[in-house]
């Protein structure tokens, strides 16, 4: 579901002539920098390490608070970045498309394949028994039985929701580049915070689940399937507004 469906998607877009290449390597591309490298570098400095909490204090409500708003302000900031400087010839609807594709892609290959890719062969290392003899060893007491009690007795279903966690993600971040877009098009920034406090939104349950406020995979999963629906029925909207006149200078 990662990578296959980003991959349809793709040839859907080249097929209907909306994909734009440019504005897709330039979503991936922010998605690297501001997520996985700015961001990231921010969650070093100021989560505690290995548990969902703030470094000085064990407000749940303020770890929410952080997780929500991080991902968000970066994110966004990094796409208005990306329509603003990088893609100042590329700012119609297919490019928004584009970029969301590009953004979106990135996170599940980077997420969804990549993890996938590890638990598979953690499986296959533990059941020939090569993990106890060369990677056990070097980790700390019960991080290796931890390692292999979650890869051995996680359920496949769950697997399955990560995939479709990823597509669900795959869908808001396109309708969240359009809106960043718009804002660029019309020259108001307020559009990217709107982005901002939507992505934020999305991102509570997520964070409370993480926190262990909200125990109920599936009721988080639930939200997140909402979210995406509304998000397609933006992205399926929102198209007359960018063919009505011409981007403001």
């Amino acid at each position: 579901m990662s990578l296959f469906v980003p991959i349809g998607l793709v040839w859907y877009g080249r097929k209907k002539g909306w994909l734009s290449w440019k504005a897709f390597g330039v979503g991936a591309l922010i998605f690297l920098v501001f997520s996985q490298v700015l961001e990231k570098a921010l969650h070093i400095a100021v989560l505690e390490p290995g548990r969902p909490a703030l470094k000085g204090t064990d407000s749940v409500w303020l770890f929410v608070l952080y997780a929500a708003l991080a991902a968000g302000v970066f994110e966004e900031i990094g796409r208005y970045v990306g329509f603003r400087w990088l893609l100042k010839r590329h700012r119609e609807y297919g490019d928004g498309l584009s970029f969301g594709l590009g953004h979106g892609g990135a996170e599940a290959v980077l997420l969804g394949v990549l993890g996938a890719v590890n638990v598979m062969v953690l499986s296959i290392l533990i059941q020939s028994g090569a993990f106890d003899k060369t990677i056990a060893p070097s980790l700390p007491v019960g991080q290796a039985e931890l390692i292999k009690k979650q890869v051995l007795h996680t359920p496949f279903a769950m697997y399955v929701l990560g995939g479709l966690e990823r597509l669900f993600a795959l869908a808001v971040h396109t309708a969240l580049s359009l809106v960043v877009l718009l804002g660029v098009r019309k020259r108001q920034f307020r559009y990217v915070v709107y982005a901002i406090l939507i992505h934020a939104a999305m991102d509570v349950l997520p964070a409370l689940y993480q926190a262990k406020v909200v125990t109920n995979v599936w009721a988080v999963e639930a939200v997140l399937l909402i979210w995406a629906v509304a998000a397609v029925s933006f992205i399926c909207r929102i198209k007359p507004a960018f063919e009505q006149g011409g981007e403001k200078r």
